[in-house]
């Protein structure tokens, strides 16, 4: 997302109005869930479908995945932290009167989708279910759709239309409505995903997003949705959101850097160089923010470099992708990305995502190998650098260190 030069001042001039008084967004409030366990063949798994062109390894894949115009109001709605910074999701309302539904905020991808209460399966009966009877604001679509993941896990339904509101801001949208779920979306905390990408990648062509239905609709002061996502490691998972409509200018350091969409659907911009502990190697591509994807998946050629400066990391054949020692849990150097001239940084401590198995020395890294020339910066880099993701006449992503 690229900010004009007058966006960006505008920005920057209405700020202590939108901290100090009646805030010209929604702010969606961040805490951790204590019971998440993380799972990294999971995490590949998901990534390999979303990114089948990342051509990620099969055993990896093959493994099972157990909203300008000033906005009237605003209104806090808990996200909740999954655990240790696997995913995030919070609560929006459906409906009118509201029904309540916990979302996986996702740039990654663009639908919107939940179960009805049609659906009968084991999963649809785990979550909250839309009843449309219920509201008298649905119309009828009557698409089909349908959603597949890398486990083999589907998703299907029909389509719909209500109301959807992120505290104050509503708009009608269209929705995914979930007839059928398979057995393995059972164990997700979230009811439902809320895509914050481009209509180009909606399951359904035609279909407007919901922040293009909110920029239309005049009810975001700033066509943008700003991302602090909060680190276990830092402060323990807690006080993140997303922030729509607004910036927050409390939740960085520095100045704002912007960074040009260089193609639209995902939010994708050129990475113009990866550094290990100041020193280049000599590493460029293009890279997606998603908040979908919990770790950093590099080109291989990227991958191995940076496993390269770390004493013990491995290619783990039968665990499945790259592992450090989980000593690096205490180190003090940082990996960093070059975007939009400057560096932004990713601490080492987080490259030691998980152990390989309770209580081992032997952690899986945060940083996977994929397709050379297309990275993912997922949310390992996005909790350490506050995103705000513009959707204006120029798309850009806006990026600063985060401050907690």
């Amino acid at each position: 997302m690229k900010f004009t030069t007058a966006i960006v001042a505008l920005t920057i001039a209405s700020l202590a109005f939108v901290e100090a008084a009646n805030p010209q967004g929604h702010a969606v409030p961040i805490v951790r869930n204590p019971h998440h366990k993380k799972n990294f063949r999971a995490q590949m798994a998901k990534i390999s479908h979303r990114y089948p062109q990342l051509n990620l390894m099969e055993a990896t894949t093959a493994s099972p995945v157990a909203a300008a115009s000033p906005v009237a109001a605003t209104g806090d709605v808990p996200i909740t932290d999954a655990g240790s910074d696997s995913e995030y999701y919070g609560a929006i309302e459906v409906g009118t009167p509201g029904q309540t539904f916990l979302m996986d905020f996702d740039t990654g991808s663009s639908d919107i989708w939940f179960p009805t209460s049609t659906c009968n399966t084991a999963a649809c009966k785990a979550h909250n279910r839309f009843n449309a009877s219920k509201s008298s604001t649905f119309k009828k679509d009557g698409r089909q759709w349908n959603i597949t993941y890398g486990d083999g896990s589907t998703a299907s339904g029909v389509l719909g239309s209500d109301m959807v509101a992120i505290g104050d801001i509503k708009v009608r949208q269209t929705l995914g409505l979930a007839t059928n779920e398979s057995t393995q979306f059972a164990q997700a905390p979230q009811d439902g995903l809320f895509g914050l990408g481009f209509s180009t990648i909606e399951s359904v062509q035609g279909v407007s997003t919901f922040m293009d239905n909110a920029i239309a609709a005049k009810q975001l002061a700033l066509p943008v949705v700003s991302v602090f996502l909060p680190s276990d490691l830092v402060n323990g998972g807690k006080d993140g959101s997303y922030l729509f409509g607004a910036i927050d200018q409390t939740r960085y350091t520095g100045n704002l850097t912007t960074v040009p969409v260089t193609l639209e659907g995902y939010w994708q911009v050129t990475v113009e160089g990866l550094s290990f502990n100041g020193t280049s190697l000599g590493q460029t591509s293009q890279g997606i923010l998603d908040t979908g994807t919990t770790l950093l998946v590099l080109g291989d050629t990227a991958a191995a470099a940076v496993h390269s400066k770390i004493e013990g990391a491995t290619m783990n054949e039968s665990a499945g992708g790259w592992t450090v020692p989980c000593s690096l849990a205490s180190s003090k150097g940082n990996i960093s990305f070059k975007l939009g001239g400057n560096d932004f940084q990713v601490p080492l401590a987080d490259l030691a995502w998980s152990p390989l198995t309770e209580g081992s020395k032997t952690c899986f890294s945060g940083v996977q190998g994929g397709q050379d020339g297309l990275w993912i910066l997922g949310d390992m880099f996005i909790k350490n650098n506050y995103c705000v993701f513009n959707k204006g006449v120029s798309p850009s992503i806006s990026i600063a260190p985060v401050k907690y």
